[in-house]
């Protein structure tokens, strides 16, 4: 399932062609996806301007002028493709001629501008809703959210403060989109890696010194990961199509047997399941 760094990243891809544009018309080709669309959700986004277009999580919420927020969640294998008009042989002038749609090619967003901003999914995991801007927050999907991991509220003295009296391992703790919203299983992975921490650990053994070494060290993996398209790993796509190349820079993701890439360690990678996740790390350098 793509994790914050993928979501972010299709954001910024669909800002530029999607934000102050009209939505001209909306085409809904099948009744659900993981749940049913919302009633008349094609009248109710045709002819409304997109005024934001932002992300809460791993879930990408569309702003609109009618004051409702569309809520699109990309499931595990979801993917929003952009087609942009092709420029005719006279400079300035443009042909709105897209290719004819797939068979996972279950909403399609046709904008004013002439792009069209279709959401692609062959596993149907994905979600969209339709509800009130200013009850977003609110959410069925939303509501029970964590902070943002790249937020102000995430900071040292709340995480300190989360894995005080929890007696879960850190990788599970992490994980927990209560406590904190949008990192995934790679993410973590890398994270504890970075700082030294197993992911056995229970979180209220940690000391409050080494729990702060988290925060600063999970936010640079998400920022390092969104500057590199995410990770493309199974379905993800950017939404120009483009591949993702963190997962060129994992130091422990998928690289088990392999060796350790921290300075002057002799380790190996390894793998375990946690709650059913395989999860990567060192046994040598994380404690």
């Amino acid at each position: 399932m793509p994790e914050l760094p993928e979501v972010e990243t299709v954001r910024r891809g669909l800002a530029p062609v999607m934000e102050g544009q009209v939505i001209a018309r909306a085409e809904i080709r099948r009744p659900n996806l993981r749940w049913p669309f919302p009633d008349g959700m094609a009248q109710r986004l045709a002819g409304q301007r997109v005024l934001r277009l932002r992300r809460r999580s791993k879930y990408i919420l569309c702003d609109l002028g009618s004051g409702e927020t569309l809520i699109i969640h990309l499931g595990m294998s979801g993917r929003m493709l952009i087609h942009t008009p092709e420029e005719t042989s006279t400079p300035g002038v443009f042909q709105h001629i897209h290719p004819a749609p797939e068979k996972h090619d279950h909403v399609i967003f046709e904008m004013d501008n002439g792009v069209r901003i279709v959401f692609n999914d062959a596993r149907r995991f994905g979600a969209m809703d339709l509800c009130l801007t200013d009850q977003a927050e609110f959410h069925k999907m939303l509501a029970s959210l964590g902070p943002e991991p790249l937020g102000n509220a995430f900071d040292e003295a709340y995480l300190i403060a989360a894995f005080k009296n929890r007696g879960s391992p850190i990788k599970s703790a992490l994980l927990d989109q209560k406590l904190v919203a949008g990192l995934g299983n790679i993410y973590v992975c890398e994270a504890l890696w970075r700082a030294h921490i197993s992911p056995e650990a229970k979180t209220k053994t940690l000391s409050a010194k080494r729990t702060s070494s988290l925060v600063p060290v999970i936010r640079d993996v998400l920022l390092e990961a969104i500057e590199s398209g995410g990770s493309s790993l199974k379905d993800y796509r950017q939404a120009d199509g483009e591949l993702g190349y963190f997962q060129h820079s994992f130091a422990v993701y998928g690289r088990e047997g392999e060796p350790c890439r921290t300075l002057d360690c002799k380790g190996k990678i390894s793998r375990i399941v946690q709650s059913g996740r395989s999860t990567f790390f060192c046994r040598r350098c994380q404690r």
